[in-house]
């Protein structure tokens, strides 16, 4: 997975000004790994891409308040947060588990039997993840899938800081005891 950490110039100055290429650059950059931080908090194919739209669309509406150019990348990941809790928040409680294995072509570096060990554990582990408090289990893939710093979670969530370590830690505590009952009673 792409980091999404701000070391690369990109053209936000340029985009600033409603420059389309300046744009496009800064869509192409940022659509994959927007689209799967959606998708893992959202887990519906078509409800992350309108929401990706919708983040681009508001970023391009909202650019003029976007203080500090370098941090362009967590200013879209809240963005896009924002509006995953909104989502989240108008719908039910429950959330099923797509099951994507069949809809996936098998990689060709690793065999069909590999293959399939790792999507059941990544299964599993997803599984567990969305068992969590969406804040809990936001922060986590803010900063192991994507690798934001807690500073650039704190400004992605709207949260301090020190609210973003204490979810990181009570979120890695929760999924260390889903992942031990789970080990403990298999199913």
């Amino acid at each position: 997975m792409l980091g999404v950490a701000e070391t690369e110039q990109l053209p936000v100055p340029q985009a600033k000004a409603g420059d389309a290429t300046a744009w496009d650059t800064l869509f192409r950059r940022y659509q994959l790994p927007l689209y799967v931080y959606v998708f893992e908090l959202v887990h519906d194919e078509q409800a992350s891409l309108d929401i990706v739209q919708e983040t681009f669309i508001s970023a391009v509406r909202n650019i003029g308040g976007l203080r500090d150019n370098e941090k362009f990348g967590s200013w879209l990941f809240g963005i896009a947060h924002q509006k995953c809790v909104q989502r989240w928040r108008k719908q039910s409680h429950e959330e099923t588990l797509r099951e994507e294995l069949a809809d996936m072509p098998i990689e060709s570096e690793i065999g069909p039997d590999d293959w399939l060990i790792r999507e059941e554990q990544e299964t599993e582990l997803m599984k567990l993840l969305n068992q969590l408090p969406l804040p809990q289990r936001s922060v986590l893939l803010l900063r192991f899938v994507e690798d934001f710093s807690l500073e650039e979670i704190a400004a992605i969530t709207g949260a301090q800081v020190g609210t973003v370590k204490s979810r990181l830690h009570y979120a890695k505590r929760a999924l260390r005891k889903l992942w031990e009952e789970k080990n403990e009673n298999p199913a």
